[in-house]
């Protein structure tokens, strides 16, 4: 029995020492080389191993295929969303120019006329506005007193602002339709454009570089590795949600404002603002991260053109910020509507806030009330601003900036007075301004032959990833809300540990943290034994579809 147990070892043993030694064979014709090569000596602090760790995860998210896995991986490792300082377009605190200017890394620029690439078409301009000139005058007396209109109020906006903001939608269409009708024989890109009214604009990205809340700061200083970064920067989410009156856009992009290496200048400067965002007066508040232009993933038209903003919320600002103030706040409001709408459409084109642009974007926006009109016209340069590369990073964005104009003098005896046709002329320059095709890859981080859900073959990864990213951006509550934190157990558990005696019951207690909670760590759907494939198979939930990072 011995002899052969060792009979039948030998072959294998014989198979194995051939093997190893062709192998070493193989090793030592490559062990040498011209120049010598050695391993890259890594960094092994904790902080350039959690850094890699996060370039890791980026260069995944790059990897993506899909619009839609992208956006799901974005919010991956937060299963009850992002603790989110949100920037609605229509609520502006006082001076908090410095802020929005930060954390969109914004250079601003003030200016009297439109940049000089608007010049191309002063005297196509000059006839429109000779064409036009009634027309408006007439739409504007009527939508303001020849129509009696009976708005519904609702609960959440000042009544004023809500009636401001109807009446200037009203007279936004108006605009829009005389303008376009009068130019789609004279420039091809206004008939090919698609209209939008009260569109859904949104937008997340990272900022770095701002201070740290005291909860982390003490958190930190619990642990002797983290005393001495007890007030490092960190990364702060942001979430931009807007509405605009009306947009257009179309499937070609609009001209560069200025070239794409001067994005690099320093004299763009942009204000630092390292204070947390609650000593201007934006909060925070938990939610995942969406990018949305207005329109779902894979539509034609992906690039926008311009876009209207009411101004209502001027009204119910206080009196005692006066007239500077509120110039800035319409500069807040054009420049946040401006990066979030950009930002949104970058993230269709593959691009996210850990990946960069690779080319810029522009887009146009106005804010009015029918009667006053300020002009912006934004450049996107750059979009990723997070802690890693917020000091290295050298690229601005760049906004050029009106203070309001009036259209018009007065309304007397049903007739507008005054009509002011250099702001006229600068509106219809804003849509005589032709989209052009790129000569480069427009979506060089996407699949080439699947770059949204609707190009999957298989349908239950498509239909699976569909129904989820559809979920993951109407921001549903969970079923199982997170547990709550009472006051008196924040002073005296967590503050003043003075109830040590008390079972521990909840997570706090156990130093969990439930916010850490991964977006794939839950159970998924269960398949009764009925609706098992036959044979009869031994798994029962279904399978799920995560982008792996």
């Amino acid at each position: 029995m011995h002899f052969l147990r060792i009979s039948g070892i030998l072959p294998k043993l014989r198979n194995v020492i051939c093997r190893r030694y062709v192998q070493a064979l193989q090793s030592e014709e490559s062990e040498y080389t011209d120049t010598p090569q050695y391993p890259p000596i890594l960094d092994m602090s904790l902080q350039a191993r959690k850094m890699r760790e996060r370039e890791t995860i980026h260069n995944k998210i790059q990897k993506l295929d899909t619009i839609e896995e992208k956006q799901i991986a974005l919010n991956m490792p937060r299963y009850y969303g992002w603790k989110c300082v949100i920037f609605n377009e229509d609520k502006v605190p006082y001076n908090a120019l410095p802020l929005v200017q930060h954390y969109t890394r914004t250079c601003f620029k003030d200016i009297e006329k439109l940049p000089d690439i608007y010049s191309q078409t002063s005297s196509i301009a000059d006839a429109v506005v000779t064409e036009i000139k009634s027309h408006i005058e007439e739409s504007i007396a009527i939508e303001n007193d020849g129509v009696e209109y009976n708005f519904a109020i609702t609960t959440d906006k000042f009544e004023k602002q809500q009636i401001d903001d109807n009446k200037t939608k009203n007279i936004v269409k108006q605009i829009n339709r005389i303008i376009s009708n009068h130019l789609t024989d004279k420039v091809s890109h206004i008939l090919t454009s698609q209209v939008d009214y009260d569109p859904r604009h949104e937008a997340f990205w990272f900022i770095g570089g701002v201070d740290v809340p005291n909860n982390v700061v003490n958190w930190r200083r619990k642990y002797k590795w983290l005393k001495e970064r007890a007030h490092e920067p960190l990364d702060r989410p942001v979430q931009y949600i807007g509405s605009p009156l009306l947009t257009l856009r179309n499937h070609l992009p609009l001209k560069p404002i200025v070239p794409y290496s001067e994005a690099e200048n320093p004299e763009f400067k942009v204000p630092v603002y390292p204070y947390v965002p609650e000593t201007v007066g934006y909060y925070s508040n938990y939610r995942h991260g969406t990018n949305i232009p207005g329109y779902w993933p894979g539509d034609f038209d992906e690039y926008g053109l311009l876009s209207y903003h009411g101004r209502g919320h001027i009204l119910h600002r206080s009196e005692s910020y006066g007239p500077e103030d509120n110039l800035e706040a319409l500069h807040c409001q054009g420049i946040k509507s401006s990066f979030g709408w950009l930002l949104a459409q970058a993230n269709y084109q593959g691009f996210t806030t850990f990946n960069d642009l690779t080319y810029p974007l522009v887009t146009q926006t106005i804010i009015t009330n029918g009667h006053l009109l300020s002009f912006y016209v934004y450049q996107l340069n750059t979009i990723v601003m997070h802690n890693d590369v917020i000091d290295s990073n050298p690229k601005h964005n760049i906004c050029f900036g009106t203070k309001p104009l009036a259209l018009y003098d007065c309304i007397e005896d049903g007739k507008v007075k005054g009509l002011n046709e250099d702001v006229l002329k600068m509106l219809v320059q804003f849509y005589l301004n032709t989209p052009e095709e790129r000569d480069h890859d427009m979506k060089p981080f996407l699949g080439k032959e699947e770059q949204v859900v609707a190009d999957i073959e298989d349908d239950n990864r498509r239909c699976w990833l569909e129904e989820r990213y559809k979920h993951l951006v109407a921001n549903v509550p969970k079923h199982n809300l997170l547990p709550e934190l009472y006051l008196w157990e924040k002073i005296y558990k967590i503050k003043f540990n003075t109830r040590f005696f008390e079972a521990k019951r909840k997570p706090f207690e156990y130093d969990i943290n439930p916010f850490k909670r991964r977006l794939d760590e839950h159970l998924p759907p269960y398949i009764p034994k009925v609706l098992r494939p036959y044979p009869r198979s031994k798994k029962k939930f279904e399978t799920t579809y995560y982008p792996k990072v």
